[in-house]
C-alpha cells in the first residue's frame, strides 16, 4: 500500500490496466451482484433530489423498485446501497442496444441534472473501505471484468488513469496529481 494524503493505495491500481468494454461485457456491473451500489452519506440527497429528472429515463421496474424501497436502501451491516429490481440489476439501470447504462448517468450526460452518480459506480473497479482515519483504495476483481482487464493492457491504460474523473471528483486534482507522480516516480526507477 502506498499513502498519498489521507488514503492507502493499492499498488493494483497503478501497476493494473483497465478500460471498460461495454460491448463485451453489456454492463454487467451494474446488472450483477447480491446488493446495489454503495452510496456515500451526503449523496443520500443527491439521490432524492435528482429522482424527478432521472425518473423518466427509468424502467417501469426500476421505478416501482425505487417507489417501494426508497431512493437508497441500508443493508443488514448498515451500508447504504442503491435498491434492486426484483430481478436483480440496479433500480437506477436503464438499457441501450443490450447495453446496462445508468440511468443518473444518462440523464447528467443530457444535462438534465449535475450530478453523476454515485462515486462508487464512478470509481469502479477502485473500492474504498475505512483503515482508521485512512480510506483504503483497493482494485476489486470481478470476473465479468475480464474484457475490461483485456481492454486496458491492449491500451497500456493504468486503472488510476481510467477513473482519473472520479478520482478528481472525491478528492481533488492535487490529490490526482500526487498518484500520477507517484506513478511516474515508480515507472522511472523500475527503469534503473
Amino acid at each position: 500500500m502506498i499513502i498519498i494524503h489521507q488514503t492507502l493505495v493499492s499498488e493494483d491500481i497503478l501497476d493494473k490496466e483497465f478500460v471498460c468494454n461495454l460491448s463485451a461485457c453489456k454492463g454487467a456491473c451494474c446488472v450483477q451482484g447480491d446488493e446495489g451500489a454503495f452510496v456515500e452519506e451526503d449523496e443520500k440527497k443527491m439521490l432524492k433530489k435528482v429522482y424527478p429528472a432521472v425518473k423518466k429515463y427509468l424502467t417501469k421496474d426500476g421505478i416501482d423498485a425505487i417507489e417501494k424501497q426508497g431512493y437508497w436502501v441500508t443493508n443488514d451491516e448498515g451500508v447504504i446501497k442503491t435498491p434492486l429490481m426484483k430481478n436483480g440489476p440496479c433500480a437506477y439501470t436503464i438499457w441501450e442496444k443490450g447495453v446496462a447504462l445508468c440511468g443518473i448517468e444518462k440523464a447528467f450526460l443530457d444535462k438534465k441534472v449535475k450530478w453523476q452518480k454515485p462515486v462508487s459506480c464512478h470509481l469502479y473497479p477502485i473500492r474504498i473501505t475505512k483503515v482508521g482515519a485512512f480510506d483504503a483504495l483497493n482494485y476489486e476483481k470481478w470476473s465479468i471484468c475480464k474484457p475490461a482487464c483485456k481492454n486496458g493492457k491492449e491500451l497500456g491504460v493504468p486503472i488510476f488513469r481510467f477513473v482519473k474523473t472520479a478520482l478528481i471528483r472525491k478528492y481533488g486534482e492535487d490529490y490526482y496529481e500526487a498518484l500520477e507522480a507517484t506513478y511516474q516516480y515508480r515507472e522511472a526507477q523500475e527503469k534503473d
